[in-house]
Protein backbone atom coordinates (compact mmCIF):
# COMPACT_ATOMS: atom_id res chain seq x y z
CA UNK A 1 0.00 0.00 0.00
CA UNK A 2 1.43 3.82 -0.84
CA UNK A 3 2.37 5.46 2.13
CA UNK A 4 0.43 9.02 2.51
CA UNK A 5 2.96 12.02 2.74
CA UNK A 6 0.00 14.26 4.18
CA UNK A 7 -3.27 13.69 5.35
CA UNK A 8 -6.01 16.07 3.79
CA UNK A 9 -6.54 18.33 7.04
CA UNK A 10 -10.10 18.76 7.39
CA UNK A 11 -9.89 21.27 10.65
CA UNK A 12 -8.01 23.75 8.62
CA UNK A 13 -4.81 23.31 11.22
CA UNK A 14 -1.42 23.36 9.79
CA UNK A 15 -0.10 19.85 9.97
CA UNK A 16 3.44 19.62 9.68
CA UNK A 17 4.77 17.53 6.43
CA UNK A 18 6.34 14.03 7.30
CA UNK A 19 10.47 14.49 7.33
CA UNK A 20 11.67 13.19 4.48
CA UNK A 21 13.89 10.73 6.12
CA UNK A 22 11.59 9.07 8.21
CA UNK A 23 9.73 8.03 5.24
CA UNK A 24 9.35 4.03 4.23
CA UNK A 25 11.57 3.78 1.67
CA UNK A 26 9.74 3.69 -2.41
CA UNK A 27 8.54 0.17 -3.08
CA UNK A 28 9.34 0.33 -6.59
CA UNK A 29 12.27 -2.03 -6.40
CA UNK A 30 10.01 -4.07 -4.20
CA UNK A 31 7.95 -4.34 -6.99
CA UNK A 32 9.89 -5.09 -9.73
CA UNK A 33 11.78 -7.93 -7.00
CA UNK A 34 8.18 -9.00 -6.38
CA UNK A 35 7.25 -9.36 -10.28
CA UNK A 36 10.83 -11.14 -11.02
CA UNK A 37 10.31 -13.63 -7.80
CA UNK A 38 6.81 -14.20 -8.90
CA UNK A 39 7.07 -15.17 -12.19
CA UNK A 40 9.92 -17.48 -11.85
CA UNK A 41 8.66 -18.80 -9.19
CA UNK A 42 5.35 -19.61 -10.92
CA UNK A 43 7.35 -21.04 -13.94
CA UNK A 44 9.80 -23.39 -12.31
CA UNK A 45 6.84 -25.29 -10.01
CA UNK A 46 4.71 -25.51 -13.28
CA UNK A 47 7.88 -27.45 -15.73
CA UNK A 48 10.19 -28.91 -12.65
CA UNK A 49 9.57 -32.43 -11.27
CA UNK A 50 8.30 -32.19 -7.62
CA UNK A 51 6.67 -35.62 -6.54
CA UNK A 52 3.45 -33.31 -6.17
CA UNK A 53 0.55 -34.38 -8.01
CA UNK A 54 -0.24 -32.64 -11.35
CA UNK A 55 -3.07 -30.08 -9.66
CA UNK A 56 -1.26 -29.98 -6.64
CA UNK A 57 2.13 -28.66 -8.96
CA UNK A 58 -0.04 -26.15 -10.71
CA UNK A 59 -2.20 -24.85 -7.42
CA UNK A 60 1.60 -23.93 -5.64
CA UNK A 61 3.02 -22.34 -8.93
CA UNK A 62 -0.28 -19.88 -8.39
CA UNK A 63 0.19 -19.52 -4.73
CA UNK A 64 4.14 -18.63 -5.45
CA UNK A 65 3.09 -15.92 -7.51
CA UNK A 66 0.17 -14.93 -5.58
CA UNK A 67 1.72 -14.65 -2.44
CA UNK A 68 5.11 -13.06 -3.67
CA UNK A 69 2.89 -10.05 -5.83
CA UNK A 70 0.65 -9.63 -2.66
CA UNK A 71 3.99 -9.55 -0.16
CA UNK A 72 5.25 -7.23 -2.53
CA UNK A 73 2.45 -5.75 -3.84
CA UNK A 74 3.51 -5.87 -7.30
CA UNK A 75 0.24 -5.96 -8.47
CA UNK A 76 -2.73 -4.03 -6.91
CA UNK A 77 -4.11 -6.82 -4.38
CA UNK A 78 -7.57 -7.06 -5.74
CA UNK A 79 -5.82 -7.97 -9.21
CA UNK A 80 -3.33 -10.23 -7.55
CA UNK A 81 -6.06 -11.98 -6.64
CA UNK A 82 -8.26 -12.22 -9.75
CA UNK A 83 -4.82 -13.26 -11.97
CA UNK A 84 -5.12 -16.27 -8.94
CA UNK A 85 -8.58 -17.35 -9.75
CA UNK A 86 -8.16 -17.13 -13.30
CA UNK A 87 -5.01 -18.78 -12.90
CA UNK A 88 -6.72 -21.73 -11.36
CA UNK A 89 -9.32 -22.00 -13.51
CA UNK A 90 -7.55 -21.98 -17.02
CA UNK A 91 -4.75 -24.43 -15.12
CA UNK A 92 -7.82 -27.28 -14.67
CA UNK A 93 -6.96 -27.70 -10.91
CA UNK A 94 -10.41 -28.79 -9.72
CA UNK A 95 -11.39 -30.46 -12.97
CA UNK A 96 -12.68 -33.32 -11.79
CA UNK A 97 -11.59 -37.36 -13.16
CA UNK A 98 -14.73 -37.48 -14.77
CA UNK A 99 -14.07 -34.66 -17.33
CA UNK A 100 -16.17 -32.34 -14.99
CA UNK A 101 -15.48 -28.45 -16.04
CA UNK A 102 -13.11 -27.10 -13.07
CA UNK A 103 -13.92 -23.90 -13.98
CA UNK A 104 -17.34 -23.78 -12.57
CA UNK A 105 -15.82 -24.99 -9.37
CA UNK A 106 -13.45 -22.13 -9.15
CA UNK A 107 -16.05 -19.60 -9.56
CA UNK A 108 -18.76 -20.88 -7.90
CA UNK A 109 -16.71 -19.88 -4.57
CA UNK A 110 -17.89 -16.08 -5.26
CA UNK A 111 -21.37 -17.89 -4.18
CA UNK A 112 -19.77 -17.83 -0.75
CA UNK A 113 -22.47 -16.43 2.22
CA UNK A 114 -19.12 -14.88 3.53
CA UNK A 115 -18.99 -12.41 0.38
CA UNK A 116 -22.37 -11.35 0.81
CA UNK A 117 -22.13 -10.69 4.71
CA UNK A 118 -18.81 -8.20 3.29
CA UNK A 119 -20.82 -6.18 0.88
CA UNK A 120 -23.98 -6.03 3.23
CA UNK A 121 -21.25 -4.70 6.19
CA UNK A 122 -19.61 -2.08 3.84
CA UNK A 123 -23.12 -0.77 2.53
CA UNK A 124 -23.55 0.07 6.06
CA UNK A 125 -20.23 1.30 6.91
CA UNK A 126 -20.79 3.98 3.97
CA UNK A 127 -24.23 5.29 5.71
CA UNK A 128 -22.66 5.51 9.10
CA UNK A 129 -19.94 7.86 7.82
CA UNK A 130 -22.29 9.60 5.20
CA UNK A 131 -24.71 10.50 7.79
CA UNK A 132 -22.06 11.50 10.54
CA UNK A 133 -22.92 8.63 13.02
CA UNK A 134 -19.72 7.64 13.72
CA UNK A 135 -18.32 11.56 14.42
CA UNK A 136 -21.90 11.68 16.93
CA UNK A 137 -20.74 8.62 18.59
CA UNK A 138 -17.37 9.91 19.09
CA UNK A 139 -17.74 13.38 20.38
CA UNK A 140 -20.46 11.74 22.74
CA UNK A 141 -17.73 9.58 24.42
CA UNK A 142 -14.95 12.43 24.50
CA UNK A 143 -17.66 14.71 26.31
CA UNK A 144 -18.43 12.34 29.18
CA UNK A 145 -17.70 13.94 32.59
CA UNK A 146 -13.85 13.33 33.40
CA UNK A 147 -12.23 12.58 30.30
CA UNK A 148 -10.98 15.48 28.99
CA UNK A 149 -9.17 16.48 32.10
CA UNK A 150 -6.67 14.15 31.65
CA UNK A 151 -4.62 13.84 28.29
CA UNK A 152 -4.10 10.12 29.45
CA UNK A 153 -7.78 9.90 29.43
CA UNK A 154 -8.32 11.98 26.05
CA UNK A 155 -5.93 9.45 25.08
CA UNK A 156 -8.00 6.03 26.42
CA UNK A 157 -10.71 7.22 25.28
CA UNK A 158 -10.02 7.81 21.94
CA UNK A 159 -8.52 4.45 21.76
CA UNK A 160 -12.28 3.06 23.40
CA UNK A 161 -13.98 4.58 20.65
CA UNK A 162 -11.74 3.77 17.79
CA UNK A 163 -12.22 -0.10 19.22
CA UNK A 164 -16.01 0.10 19.31
CA UNK A 165 -16.41 1.84 16.05
CA UNK A 166 -14.42 -0.68 14.53
CA UNK A 167 -15.55 -3.36 15.58
CA UNK A 168 -18.39 -2.62 12.56
CA UNK A 169 -16.66 -0.40 10.54
CA UNK A 170 -13.69 -0.74 8.47
CA UNK A 171 -10.61 0.22 10.32
CA UNK A 172 -9.09 2.27 8.01
CA UNK A 173 -12.50 4.23 7.74
CA UNK A 174 -12.46 4.31 11.53
CA UNK A 175 -9.16 5.98 11.80
CA UNK A 176 -9.81 8.53 8.72
CA UNK A 177 -13.04 9.80 10.81
CA UNK A 178 -11.13 10.12 13.83
CA UNK A 179 -7.91 11.71 12.29
CA UNK A 180 -9.60 15.26 12.00
CA UNK A 181 -10.73 15.38 15.46
CA UNK A 182 -7.73 14.10 16.96
CA UNK A 183 -5.72 16.77 14.58
CA UNK A 184 -7.86 19.33 16.51
CA UNK A 185 -7.26 18.18 19.76
CA UNK A 186 -3.52 18.32 18.62
CA UNK A 187 -3.60 21.89 18.13
CA UNK A 188 -5.56 22.53 21.08
CA UNK A 189 -3.34 20.46 23.51
CA UNK A 190 -0.05 21.05 22.12
CA UNK A 191 0.68 24.49 23.74
CA UNK A 192 -0.09 22.68 27.24
CA UNK A 193 2.57 19.99 25.85
CA UNK A 194 4.62 22.26 24.62
CA UNK A 195 4.20 25.66 26.17
CA UNK A 196 7.88 27.19 24.69
CA UNK A 197 6.76 26.07 21.07
CA UNK A 198 6.19 29.56 18.92
CA UNK A 199 6.57 27.57 15.45
CA UNK A 200 4.29 29.20 12.97
CA UNK A 201 4.38 26.55 10.94
CA UNK A 202 2.09 24.27 13.27
CA UNK A 203 2.13 21.91 15.88
CA UNK A 204 5.42 20.36 16.70
CA UNK A 205 5.66 16.41 17.26
CA UNK A 206 5.13 16.08 20.83
CA UNK A 207 4.90 12.69 22.76
CA UNK A 208 1.00 13.38 23.26
CA UNK A 209 0.53 13.65 19.68
CA UNK A 210 2.67 10.46 19.17
CA UNK A 211 0.34 8.51 21.41
CA UNK A 212 -2.72 9.88 20.19
CA UNK A 213 -2.12 9.05 16.39
CA UNK A 214 -0.40 5.82 17.16
CA UNK A 215 -3.83 5.10 19.69
CA UNK A 216 -6.03 5.64 16.68
CA UNK A 217 -4.48 3.72 14.44
CA UNK A 218 -3.47 0.43 17.08
CA UNK A 219 -6.80 0.46 18.22
CA UNK A 220 -8.88 0.32 15.14
CA UNK A 221 -7.30 -2.48 14.38
CA UNK A 222 -7.83 -4.16 17.62
CA UNK A 223 -11.24 -3.61 18.00
CA UNK A 224 -11.62 -5.06 14.44
CA UNK A 225 -11.48 -8.51 15.74
CA UNK A 226 -14.52 -7.82 17.89
CA UNK A 227 -17.02 -9.14 15.37
CA UNK A 228 -16.83 -10.59 12.29
CA UNK A 229 -17.33 -7.87 10.00
CA UNK A 230 -15.01 -6.00 12.30
CA UNK A 231 -12.27 -6.75 9.16
CA UNK A 232 -12.32 -8.40 6.04
CA UNK A 233 -9.26 -11.13 7.41
CA UNK A 234 -12.13 -11.99 10.00
CA UNK A 235 -14.46 -13.21 7.47
CA UNK A 236 -11.65 -15.02 5.46
CA UNK A 237 -10.54 -16.75 8.56
CA UNK A 238 -14.15 -17.71 8.95
CA UNK A 239 -14.76 -19.14 5.59
CA UNK A 240 -11.31 -20.73 5.66
CA UNK A 241 -12.45 -23.06 9.06
CA UNK A 242 -15.73 -23.82 7.83
CA UNK A 243 -14.37 -24.95 4.58
CA UNK A 244 -11.05 -26.84 5.98
CA UNK A 245 -12.78 -28.13 9.16
CA UNK A 246 -16.56 -28.19 8.78
CA UNK A 247 -16.57 -26.23 12.05
CA UNK A 248 -19.11 -23.14 11.71
CA UNK A 249 -18.99 -20.24 13.85
CA UNK A 250 -21.67 -17.70 14.67
CA UNK A 251 -21.98 -14.02 14.73
CA UNK A 252 -22.01 -14.09 18.38
CA UNK A 253 -20.17 -17.29 19.00
CA UNK A 254 -17.08 -15.11 17.32
CA UNK A 255 -17.99 -11.99 19.53
CA UNK A 256 -17.97 -14.19 22.55
CA UNK A 257 -14.59 -15.79 21.43
CA UNK A 258 -12.80 -12.51 20.87
CA UNK A 259 -14.59 -10.30 23.45
CA UNK A 260 -12.58 -11.10 26.70
CA UNK A 261 -9.19 -11.45 24.36
CA UNK A 262 -9.70 -8.09 23.14
CA UNK A 263 -10.55 -5.95 26.04
CA UNK A 264 -7.35 -7.07 27.93
CA UNK A 265 -5.62 -6.49 24.74
CA UNK A 266 -7.09 -2.79 24.66
CA UNK A 267 -5.65 -2.72 28.69
CA UNK A 268 -2.39 -3.31 27.37
CA UNK A 269 -1.99 -1.66 24.74
CA UNK A 270 -3.06 1.37 26.46
CA UNK A 271 -0.21 1.04 28.96
CA UNK A 272 1.81 0.64 26.12
CA UNK A 273 1.58 3.27 24.35
CA UNK A 274 1.05 5.45 27.08
CA UNK A 275 4.55 4.26 28.61
CA UNK A 276 6.90 4.55 25.55
CA UNK A 277 4.80 7.83 24.52
CA UNK A 278 4.12 9.42 27.72
CA UNK A 279 2.47 12.75 27.65
CA UNK A 280 4.58 15.97 28.16
CA UNK A 281 1.52 17.19 31.12
CA UNK A 282 -1.14 14.68 32.29
CA UNK A 283 -3.83 17.25 34.19
CA UNK A 284 -5.19 19.34 31.73
CA UNK A 285 -7.60 22.32 31.97
CA UNK A 286 -11.43 22.59 31.09
CA UNK A 287 -11.92 22.54 27.46
CA UNK A 288 -14.78 23.85 25.34
CA UNK A 289 -13.86 22.63 22.10
CA UNK A 290 -15.28 19.15 22.69
CA UNK A 291 -18.49 20.08 23.56
CA UNK A 292 -18.45 23.01 20.62
CA UNK A 293 -17.92 20.32 18.40
CA UNK A 294 -20.86 18.24 19.77
CA UNK A 295 -23.36 21.33 19.76
CA UNK A 296 -22.69 21.73 16.12
CA UNK A 297 -24.06 18.57 15.28
CA UNK A 298 -27.55 19.50 16.14
CA UNK A 299 -30.73 16.43 16.84
CA UNK A 300 -30.72 13.40 14.96
CA UNK A 301 -31.06 13.72 11.08
CA UNK A 302 -33.88 11.37 9.65
CA UNK A 303 -30.77 9.82 7.91
CA UNK A 304 -29.31 8.99 10.97
CA UNK A 305 -32.88 7.84 12.62
CA UNK A 306 -33.08 5.69 9.47
CA UNK A 307 -29.41 4.39 9.36
CA UNK A 308 -29.64 3.51 13.10
CA UNK A 309 -32.91 1.46 12.60
CA UNK A 310 -31.74 -0.43 9.71
CA UNK A 311 -28.68 -1.21 11.85
CA UNK A 312 -30.38 -2.12 14.80
CA UNK A 313 -32.57 -4.62 12.35
CA UNK A 314 -29.48 -6.32 11.14
CA UNK A 315 -27.86 -6.87 14.34
CA UNK A 316 -31.06 -8.04 14.70
CA UNK A 317 -30.74 -10.64 12.41
CA UNK A 318 -26.88 -11.57 12.96
CA UNK A 319 -27.93 -12.32 16.53
CA UNK A 320 -31.01 -14.30 16.37
CA UNK A 321 -29.44 -17.58 15.31
CA UNK A 322 -27.47 -17.59 18.53
CA UNK A 323 -29.53 -16.48 21.07
CA UNK A 324 -32.30 -19.29 19.50
CA UNK A 325 -29.51 -21.73 19.99
CA UNK A 326 -28.96 -20.75 23.78
CA UNK A 327 -32.42 -20.63 24.59
CA UNK A 328 -33.54 -24.10 23.20
CA UNK A 329 -30.11 -25.96 22.42
CA UNK A 330 -27.75 -26.71 19.37
CA UNK A 331 -29.73 -29.23 18.49
CA UNK A 332 -33.50 -28.29 18.35
CA UNK A 333 -35.46 -28.11 15.70
CA UNK A 334 -36.62 -24.17 15.85
CA UNK A 335 -32.76 -23.56 15.99
CA UNK A 336 -31.98 -25.90 13.14
CA UNK A 337 -34.37 -23.96 11.29
CA UNK A 338 -33.35 -20.57 12.18
CA UNK A 339 -29.95 -21.21 11.38
CA UNK A 340 -31.11 -22.44 7.94
CA UNK A 341 -32.95 -19.71 7.42
CA UNK A 342 -31.20 -16.44 8.89
CA UNK A 343 -27.67 -16.97 7.13
CA UNK A 344 -25.64 -14.14 7.75
CA UNK A 345 -24.67 -12.76 4.64
CA UNK A 346 -28.76 -12.93 3.62
CA UNK A 347 -29.22 -11.09 6.51
CA UNK A 348 -26.64 -8.44 5.78
CA UNK A 349 -27.65 -7.63 1.84
CA UNK A 350 -31.26 -7.54 3.02
CA UNK A 351 -31.17 -5.70 5.26
CA UNK A 352 -28.44 -2.98 3.61
CA UNK A 353 -31.39 -3.02 0.90
CA UNK A 354 -33.46 -1.16 3.46
CA UNK A 355 -30.94 1.89 2.88
CA UNK A 356 -31.95 2.48 -0.59
CA UNK A 357 -35.64 2.77 0.94
CA UNK A 358 -35.52 4.36 3.69
CA UNK A 359 -35.48 8.10 3.97
CA UNK A 360 -32.42 9.99 4.26
CA UNK A 361 -31.83 13.92 5.50
CA UNK A 362 -33.11 15.84 2.49
CA UNK A 363 -36.69 15.80 0.94
CA UNK A 364 -37.11 12.72 -1.29
CA UNK A 365 -33.27 11.45 -0.90
CA UNK A 366 -32.61 7.93 0.82
CA UNK A 367 -30.29 6.95 3.19
CA UNK A 368 -27.89 5.65 0.59
CA UNK A 369 -27.98 6.16 -2.95
CA UNK A 370 -26.24 3.98 -6.03
CA UNK A 371 -23.47 6.13 -6.80
CA UNK A 372 -22.23 6.49 -2.48
CA UNK A 373 -22.67 2.48 -2.41
CA UNK A 374 -20.59 1.92 -5.22
CA UNK A 375 -17.59 3.54 -3.58
CA UNK A 376 -17.35 1.19 -1.05
CA UNK A 377 -14.43 -1.28 -1.48
CA UNK A 378 -14.76 -4.13 -3.69
CA UNK A 379 -11.19 -4.65 -4.31
CA UNK A 380 -11.20 -6.16 -0.93
CA UNK A 381 -14.28 -7.97 -1.91
CA UNK A 382 -12.41 -9.81 -4.52
CA UNK A 383 -9.80 -10.15 -1.95
CA UNK A 384 -12.12 -12.50 0.22
CA UNK A 385 -12.88 -14.48 -2.49
CA UNK A 386 -9.72 -14.97 -4.28
CA UNK A 387 -9.20 -16.65 -0.44
CA UNK A 388 -11.82 -18.62 0.08
CA UNK A 389 -11.24 -20.07 -3.60
CA UNK A 390 -7.67 -20.94 -3.42
CA UNK A 391 -8.53 -22.11 0.31
CA UNK A 392 -10.88 -24.69 -0.94
CA UNK A 393 -8.01 -25.77 -3.48
CA UNK A 394 -5.29 -26.50 -1.07
CA UNK A 395 -7.79 -28.42 0.81
CA UNK A 396 -9.55 -29.93 -2.63
CA UNK A 397 -6.11 -31.01 -4.17
CA UNK A 398 -4.79 -32.72 -0.28
CA UNK A 399 -1.52 -29.73 -0.81
CA UNK A 400 -2.70 -28.16 2.38
CA UNK A 401 -2.70 -31.94 4.36
CA UNK A 402 1.04 -32.96 2.56
CA UNK A 403 2.00 -29.45 3.62
CA UNK A 404 0.70 -29.56 7.11
CA UNK A 405 2.18 -33.35 7.25
CA UNK A 406 5.76 -31.96 6.20
CA UNK A 407 6.20 -29.15 8.73
CA UNK A 408 4.25 -31.64 11.45
CA UNK A 409 7.22 -34.13 10.99
CA UNK A 410 9.80 -31.87 10.65
CA UNK A 411 9.29 -29.54 13.21
CA UNK A 412 7.63 -31.64 16.00
CA UNK A 413 5.32 -29.76 17.44
CA UNK A 414 4.90 -31.11 20.77
CA UNK A 415 1.15 -29.10 22.36
CA UNK A 416 -1.73 -27.29 21.36
CA UNK A 417 0.44 -23.92 22.95
CA UNK A 418 3.09 -24.61 20.30
CA UNK A 419 1.21 -24.51 17.95
CA UNK A 420 -0.86 -22.00 17.93
CA UNK A 421 1.68 -19.65 19.07
CA UNK A 422 3.71 -20.80 15.87
CA UNK A 423 0.49 -19.64 14.09
CA UNK A 424 0.32 -16.31 15.28
CA UNK A 425 3.58 -15.62 15.10
CA UNK A 426 3.36 -16.16 11.21
CA UNK A 427 0.77 -14.21 10.62
CA UNK A 428 1.92 -11.28 12.71
CA UNK A 429 5.59 -11.61 10.46
CA UNK A 430 3.38 -11.64 7.53
CA UNK A 431 1.07 -8.85 8.41
CA UNK A 432 3.98 -6.54 8.91
CA UNK A 433 4.77 -6.52 4.98
CA UNK A 434 1.43 -7.92 3.33
CA UNK A 435 -2.31 -7.33 4.25
CA UNK A 436 -4.18 -8.74 6.75
CA UNK A 437 -6.41 -10.70 4.93
CA UNK A 438 -3.85 -11.88 2.63
CA UNK A 439 -1.66 -12.90 5.74
CA UNK A 440 -4.92 -14.85 7.26
CA UNK A 441 -5.32 -16.74 3.21
CA UNK A 442 -1.66 -17.85 3.88
CA UNK A 443 -1.48 -19.05 6.90
CA UNK A 444 -4.63 -20.68 8.03
CA UNK A 445 -4.68 -23.24 5.39
CA UNK A 446 -1.07 -24.26 6.60
CA UNK A 447 -1.65 -24.78 10.45
CA UNK A 448 -4.57 -26.39 10.18
CA UNK A 449 -3.59 -29.59 8.36
CA UNK A 450 -0.68 -29.19 11.14
CA UNK A 451 -3.09 -29.49 13.54
CA UNK A 452 -4.76 -32.01 12.74
CA UNK A 453 -1.62 -33.98 11.31
CA UNK A 454 -1.00 -33.52 15.57
CA UNK A 455 -4.28 -34.69 16.63
CA UNK A 456 -5.14 -31.85 17.98
CA UNK A 457 -8.55 -29.86 17.27
CA UNK A 458 -7.68 -26.98 14.13
CA UNK A 459 -9.93 -24.25 15.16
CA UNK A 460 -8.44 -23.07 17.96
CA UNK A 461 -5.07 -22.15 16.43
CA UNK A 462 -6.96 -21.40 12.82
CA UNK A 463 -8.61 -18.58 15.42
CA UNK A 464 -5.53 -17.32 16.68
CA UNK A 465 -4.00 -17.07 13.07
CA UNK A 466 -6.85 -14.97 12.43
CA UNK A 467 -5.79 -12.46 15.42
CA UNK A 468 -2.08 -12.65 14.62
CA UNK A 469 -3.16 -11.55 11.14
CA UNK A 470 -4.79 -8.34 12.34
CA UNK A 471 -1.39 -7.62 13.68
CA UNK A 472 1.23 -5.47 12.41
CA UNK A 473 1.84 -2.25 13.79
CA UNK A 474 5.50 -1.72 13.62
CA UNK A 475 5.52 -0.03 10.31
CA UNK A 476 3.65 2.60 7.99
CA UNK A 477 3.11 0.11 4.83
CA UNK A 478 1.43 -2.85 7.26
CA UNK A 479 -2.03 -1.32 7.95
CA UNK A 480 -3.59 1.50 6.15
CA UNK A 481 -4.54 2.50 9.87
CA UNK A 482 -1.13 2.96 10.54
CA UNK A 483 0.11 4.47 7.07
CA UNK A 484 -2.99 7.43 7.53
CA UNK A 485 -1.52 8.67 10.97
CA UNK A 486 2.18 8.51 9.53
CA UNK A 487 1.36 11.11 7.25
CA UNK A 488 -0.35 13.24 9.69
CA UNK A 489 3.42 14.20 10.32
CA UNK A 490 3.40 13.79 13.86
CA UNK A 491 4.67 9.84 14.45
CA UNK A 492 8.13 9.48 13.72
CA UNK A 493 8.86 6.06 12.39
CA UNK A 494 10.98 5.09 14.98
CA UNK A 495 8.64 5.48 17.56
CA UNK A 496 6.47 4.04 15.38
CA UNK A 497 9.27 0.76 15.04
CA UNK A 498 9.72 0.55 18.79
CA UNK A 499 5.76 0.54 19.92
CA UNK A 500 4.70 -1.15 17.27
CA UNK A 501 7.74 -3.93 17.88
CA UNK A 502 6.41 -4.07 21.77
CA UNK A 503 2.58 -4.37 21.20
CA UNK A 504 3.20 -7.56 18.39
CA UNK A 505 5.50 -9.32 20.71
CA UNK A 506 3.23 -8.88 24.07
CA UNK A 507 0.12 -9.55 21.81
CA UNK A 508 1.62 -12.48 20.61
CA UNK A 509 1.78 -14.35 23.61
CA UNK A 510 -1.48 -12.89 24.89
CA UNK A 511 -3.04 -14.47 21.52
CA UNK A 512 -1.66 -17.78 22.42
CA UNK A 513 -2.62 -17.95 25.55
CA UNK A 514 -6.47 -16.22 25.37
CA UNK A 515 -7.35 -18.13 22.90
CA UNK A 516 -6.28 -21.83 24.25
CA UNK A 517 -7.59 -20.93 27.53
CA UNK A 518 -10.76 -19.45 26.21
CA UNK A 519 -12.39 -21.12 23.17
CA UNK A 520 -12.65 -24.64 24.84
CA UNK A 521 -15.11 -23.23 26.94
CA UNK A 522 -17.04 -22.09 23.86
CA UNK A 523 -17.51 -25.39 22.48
CA UNK A 524 -14.77 -24.11 19.52
CA UNK A 525 -11.66 -26.47 21.33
Amino acid sequence: MTVPTRVPNTTGNKVPPTVDKERPPSRTRTQAIGLLVGGIGFVALLVIPTGLSGPQQRLAAILILAVAFWITEALPLAVTSLLAIGLAATLGIADSPDGGNGSDLVFSSFSSSVIFLLIGGFLFAKAINVHGLDARFALRVLTLPGVAKSSYRVIVAFGFIALVISAFVSNSATATMLLPIGLGLIRTLNPIMSPGDTDSSGPRQTRFATALMLMIAYAAAVGGLLTPIGSPANLVGIGYIEKLTGSSIGFLQWTAATAPIVAIMFVILCVVIISMNRPECRALPDLDYLRHERAQLGRLSTGERSTLFAFCLVCAGWLTPSVVSLTFGVDSSIATFVAGHLDDGAVAVIAATLLFVLPGSKPGARVLNWEQAVRIDWGVIVLVGAGIVLGGLLSSTGLADLVGETLSQNLGFPSLFVITLFAVAMAILLSETTSNTAAVAIVVPIVVPIAMAAGINPVIPAVASVFGGSFGFMLPIAQIPNAIVYGSGFVPIKRMLRTGSVFDLVGCILIALGVVLWLPHLGLG
